[in-house]
């Protein structure tokens, strides 16, 4: 099959100032969302409003100093900041007092608790060690639980409550480098358009969830790995990979949609070599605590066969709807052929599209796949897409959207927890948590929605407006295809219609970075 036509590679780095929407000295335009996107332009109005056509970035007396990357890095802390304060209440009484108190302030966080119950506090080492109650190890993937071990050094004595907010608290500040991390890849890996990084920083959900759990790390590594790979370094992107699996299991799933791209562009080549650095840095964590504490090792791999159906997930929605409980065997099943069926469908659509979909679309899509498939959801998985989202969608009404669902989950599940654990039954019944998980899943399934749709129409796909391929595709930006089946074997030629002030309409070129030509 002779080679398919394609976009030309995106632009390169930004080593100066650039007029937003458009090239100053021959440098590539930076895309200012406020000149775009009806919703930041809205935003934008309490600091003075919309980016002007006249406005010179890099001027003034702070030049160089609050550059996009900077200044999402600073919202993104200041965000976790606001999301420390809201957990003050749990933070300072209702961890220890009471059950009920916690979910009523929406504060709950596993860390606090899992220093004493999962042996921190006795000094007790990782996978090493057996653990009271019912899991006898600690349940977590190996490199979180270094992260949980080297915060339970830094944590200083005292009496257990103290040590136990001293724990959260170190946590806390390990994360808050993780929430850092991931706004900065994030803003950095579409060059030209790193205020996408503000979807991260600003999201609601973050800052609700980021200290529930530590998901945050494989989060970060994973964000870092695709920001490798959209700099066209295969090799560091693998080794990343692999050391987010190595904290949570769900950034292997990214590895298929990087199969199927691959293929479509004849890169097996960059596909093998991320595969092997991902399985390397995997082993290089792992061996260790594989073959040294073999039943500590695969506790994490039991403890998720074996874990019943659990908070959030569709099968809860329906084992209690349907008023029979569905045992973990058979969820495992339902939930394994459904993924399947979805990376199925993922597939076609990776090699039958118009144009070959961009790396964070096809990434999105099978994590949202995995998070509305499996059998439990916890509220901090909102972490995992979050990032993939402003890659896959940046645009400001679909991604508040979708995390306005996110926040009303937040709020129900706890509100739901406050009433089965409370004799006064205060809190949100059965058929309002019901609600509040059928919010989440349709939230979710709009966004993935949006993003196929993308997919199918490229002119509707916001980063592609201005005839870019794919920003954070690395060695797959701008290569032409060598493999498609169905449709993509006769591209279509796709305008962009994008109303700018003046009312007239643009007209993408495709495969011109930039080359925009109004219409009226």
């Amino acid at each position: 099959m002779s080679p398919m036509p394609s976009l030309k590679k995106t632009s390169g780095p930004l080593d100066g100032p650039a007029a937003p929407d458009g090239p100053r000295g021959g440098e590539p335009p930076t895309v200012a969302p406020t000149r775009r996107d009806e919703v930041a332009a809205a935003g934008s109005e309490f600091l003075g409003g919309r980016y002007g056509r006249r406005a010179l970035p890099g001027t003034g007396p702070a030049s160089g100093q609050f550059t996009p990357v900077r200044v999402i890095a600073l919202v993104a802390i200041g965000m976790f900041a606001l999301g420390m304060v809201q957990k003050l209440p749990c933070y300072n009484w209702a961890w220890f007092r009471g059950t009920t108190s916690q979910y009523t302030h929406a504060c709950y966080s596993d860390i606090p608790h899992l220093f004493a119950g999962r042996g921190f506090a006795d000094g007790l080492v990782p996978y090493f060690d057996r653990i009271s109650g019912d899991i006898p190890f600690l349940e977590y993937p190996v490199l979180t639980g270094l992260f949980m071990e080297v915060a339970a050094w830094l944590t200083p004595g005292g009496q257990l409550q103290e040590r136990e907010q001293a724990y959260w608290l170190v946590n806390a500040g390990l994360l808050m480098v993780c929430a850092a991390v991931l706004a900065v890849c994030v803003a950095r890996t579409h060059r030209n358009r790193p205020w996408d990084g503000l979807l991260v920083a600003l999201a609601p959900a973050v800052a609700l969830t980021a200290t529930i759990n530590w998901d945050l790390l494989a989060v970060a590594l994973t964000s870092a790995a695709v920001l490798m790979w959209a700099r066209s370094r295969p090799l560091a992107a693998g080794v990343l990979l692999g050391l987010a699996v190595a904290a949570k299991f769900y950034p292997v799933l990214l590895l298929w949609p990087l199969l199927l791209l691959c293929q479509r562009a004849g890169k097996r080549r960059e596909f093998v070599t991320a595969l092997l650095g991902a399985v390397g840095s995997w082993l290089v964590v792992n061996l260790p605590v594989m073959l040294l504490a073999p039943s500590g090792w695969k506790q994490f791999y039991l403890f998720s066969r074996d874990r019943n159906v659990d908070f959030g997930s569709v099968w809860l929605l329906v084992s209690q709807r349907a008023g029979q409980t569905i045992p973990p065997e058979r969820a495992n099943l339902y939930a394994l052929l459904l993924l399947a069926l979805a990376a199925g469908g993922l597939g076609w659509l990776a090699l039958a599209a118009p144009r070959r979909p961009r790396l964070a679309q096809l990434a999105f899509l099978m994590v949202a796949a995995f998070v509305l498939t499996n059998k439990v959801y916890s509220p901090q998985y909102v972490l995992w897409l979050v990032p993939l989202a402003a890659l896959a969608r940046p645009r400001w009404r679909d991604f508040l959207i979708w995390q306005s669902c996110e926040v009303l989950y937040y709020l129900g599940i706890w509100m739901y927890l406050a009433y089965t654990g409370s004799g006064s039954k205060q809190g949100l019944p059965l058929d309002g948590y019901h609600f509040a998980i059928v919010l989440h899943l349709l939230g979710t399934l709009y966004l993935c929605a949006v993003v196929v749709r993308d997919v199918l129409a490229p002119e509707k796909d916001p980063v592609r407006r201005d005839g870019s391929d794919d920003p954070s595709g690395g060695v797959l930006d701008g290569s032409p295809d060598v493999f498609v089946v169905g449709g993509a074997a006769h591209p279509a030629r796709h305008a962009a219609p994008a109303p700018e002030d003046d009312g007239q309409e643009l007209l993408v070129t495709w495969g011109t970075p930039g080359a925009e030509g109004s219409r009226g």
